[in-house]
């Protein structure tokens, strides 16, 4: 840096900018044609990948889809036998039941031990059904969370192409501070020999200025933009972190054969908030047959195995040890348990109804997003062809601007255009160049965003 700026400082240029600007403008101006430099560059995929990985909100819907797992694996788990295990401990006072099966008047304690376990054998079809209910409801919050990481990714997409527009927007504008430069250090060359008025130094020292005010606010854009990346990436700082600018089509194409009604049946059969709610109608299905279950018997079996100790607290009377007791009363039962639903004062038919309206107001949920996703893609259609149709525009204005400018500029270079007529030149090729970088990144996102509906990889 040192030795470039010695060698300009040294150069006819350089000593006319030095005397123009000071040492102090004259290195902030190099300071300020120089590209910003960062530690790391990152690319597209990576900075959605990052993103993926550590978004708080991607983490909370992960989280939901795990407890919509639990609970299938609860759902699946209800068809198991349970067990439990027991103990409880009576004390008698007065008349009781003693070990011999008989009433006394005496005080007594007795400890029971139990162990029991049932399993469900008819249900109604309640277990499979909400087997299925559970697992759908899965498979909807899976596709939730793929929706969400969409969000992203079409966030990253759309700040990191906003970021390399705005450095060649940047860039723009530091090219304009150098032929400003160069104009300003002409005319004081020539106001020294009487071809140019005071007047007109000034004048274009007051371009160079809005030039540079220009560039600065260019600059501003640019890092406020790199920032609200980082946010997104939840990144703690801004600093040392940049993008790598990717190498883009000069020319996106036309979009032949394609129409919105083609790229909506496409985007209905891979986009994962279509796939959630279609999901979401098929678990009402099962959560009417779950509610219709309770209309049915149902059947349980159930065994057990129990044992007591019986012990006298007053009185002479001889008792077993308590090793004997607990196997002479040592005891199992088995059993079935049949319920037969007859009246539950219309809570079986309320809660059949309640699904039913359910199922329709999650088909009208489907419905809803089937049609914002078409609203969705007919905008990105038609702002497409827009972008198009003003790249297109943008490219050859460009063109003309530029041939407008070295006409111009050859003419006041000869004495035969004022400085007012140069400026203005200028300005419209400037225009020109940031509407045709403008309209560029517009197609080239907006193309971007077509393949992302079509189900293609988002990228550049």
């Amino acid at each position: 840096m040192h030795l470039a700026i010695n060698t300009i400082k040294h150069s006819s240029l350089g000593e006319g900018l030095v005397r123009l600007l000071g040492i102090g403008g004259f290195i902030s101006l190099l300071l300020l044609i120089s590209t910003p430099s960062f530690a790391k560059q990152w690319t597209l995929p990576e900075c959605i990948n990052y993103a993926i990985e550590h978004n708080i909100s991607l983490k909370q819907r992960e989280n939901t889809r795990r407890q919509n797992e639990l609970s299938l694996n609860t759902a699946k788990n209800s068809r198991l036998p349970d067990a439990n295990a027991g103990i409880s401990e009576n004390l008698g006072f007065g008349r009781s039941l003693g070990m011999d099966n008989t009433y006394s008047k005496n005080n007594t304690s007795n400890t029971s031990f139990q162990i029991s376990t049932s399993v469900p054998l008819l249900t109604g079809n309640r277990i499979p059904n909400t087997i299925k209910f559970n697992q759908l409801n899965l498979e909807a919050s899976t596709a939730d969370l793929e929706k969400a990481r969409n969000d992203i990714r079409t966030q990253i997409a759309q700040q990191y192409i906003q970021i390399v527009y705005d450095s060649e927007i940047l860039a723009v504008a530091k090219r304009q501070i150098g032929i400003d430069s160069l104009q300003c250090y002409r005319l004081e060359e020539m106001e020294k020999n009487g071809k140019a008025t005071l007047t007109e130094v000034l004048q274009q020292k007051a371009t160079m200025e809005q030039s540079r005010l220009t560039a600065t606010q260019a600059e501003n854009t640019y890092r406020l933009d790199i920032l609200a990346l980082t946010q997104l990436l939840e990144l703690p700082s801004p600093e040392g972190f940049s993008i790598v600018t990717p190498t883009l089509p000069s020319n996106s194409g036309n979009l032949i054969n394609i129409n919105p009604e083609i790229i909506y049946q496409e985007a209905i059969a891979v986009k994962p908030e279509v796939q959630a709610e279609q999901l979401r109608l098929k678990a009402s299905d099962a959560n009417i047959l779950i509610a219709k279950s309770a209309k049915y018997p149902t059947l349980s079996f159930s065994a057990g195995l129990g044992t007591n100790y019986y012990k006298t607290l007053n009185g002479n009377y001889k008792q077993d040890s308590f090793g004997s007791q607990l196997k002479n009363n040592f005891s199992q039962n088995l059993g079935l348990q049949l319920n037969v639903p007859i009246f539950n004062r219309f809570a079986t038919r309320n809660s059949i109804k309640s699904a039913s309206i359910d199922k329709e107001n999650q088909q009208l949920a489907l419905d809803n997003v089937k049609k914002s996703l078409y609203k969705e893609i007919q905008q990105v259609y038609y702002n497409t062809i827009a972008a198009e149709a003003k790249y297109k525009s943008s490219l050859q204005a460009e063109v003309t601007s530029k041939d407008a400018f070295n006409l111009t500029q050859s003419k006041y270079e000869n004495g035969k255009a004022t400085i007012t007529e140069f400026n203005e030149s200028r300005n419209n090729l400037m225009k020109a160049e940031s509407d045709l970088i403008q309209a560029r990144y517009q197609l080239i996102y907006q193309k971007a965003l077509i393949d992302f509906y079509r189900g293609k990889e988002l990228k550049f």
